[in-house]
This record gives structure tokens, sequence and C-alpha cells, in this order.
């Protein structure tokens, strides 16, 4: 489980394990550039790139999540992502949380 609240409604954390993070870096191919740029000339939503950054996400919340697992835990709360540019067209993306143990209210 996961959420970017602070707590899981109708659930107590019972320890707090650490924060945990997921990351993965990525670059665009010289394929997807080139079609990137040629989406652009029509306008709208450039599907590639919002692909490629979907995948990236994706892949960076599932490394925290596994993170977040070989330590114990069984849900992230105040879970967030960041990204930077390392170069140009290489770009880090980060999923950050804290890891807790969680167990149903009564």
């Amino acid at each position: 489980m996961a959420t970017t609240a602070f707590e899981l409604e109708g659930f107590r954390t019972t320890k707090h394990v650490g924060i945990v993070r997921g990351i993965t870096v990525r670059s665009r191919s010289i394929f997807g550039t080139v079609g990137a740029s040629l989406q652009t000339l029509v306008g709208g939503n450039i599907t590639i790139f919002t692909e490629l950054c979907e995948k990236t996400r994706e892949e960076a919340f599932e490394l925290m999540m596994q993170h977040a697992a070989q330590l114990g835990a069984n849900a992230v709360v105040g879970v967030r992502y960041d990204a930077t540019e390392v170069m140009q067209g290489v770009t880090e993306v980060l999923c950050y949380g804290t890891a807790v143990v969680v167990e149903r209210s009564a």
C-alpha cells in the first residue's frame, strides 16, 4: 500500500521503518526524439514522451516499494516524486516516502 497522505485511512501505524526510495535514470533514444519532434509539429500530447515518463515513474515507484518490503514494511506514506536532468536528454526520477508497518484499525 502507498499513499501521498501521511496516514492510511482505516489503518493504524505500528512502526516507522524509515525513508525508502527508488531511483531510475533514463535517456531518450534518437528514434524517440525524432518521433517526438514530429509530434510537436501537429501539437497536442506528445505520446512518446508521455509513455517514457510514465514508465520511468512506474519503475521508480516499484523500486521504492521493493526497498520498503526489504526493510519489513507493508506500506509507504508521504510518497513523493522528484526529477533531475543529469545531462541533456538524461533524467533521474526519484520516488520516495516513509516506510511503515500498519495494521487494520479495530
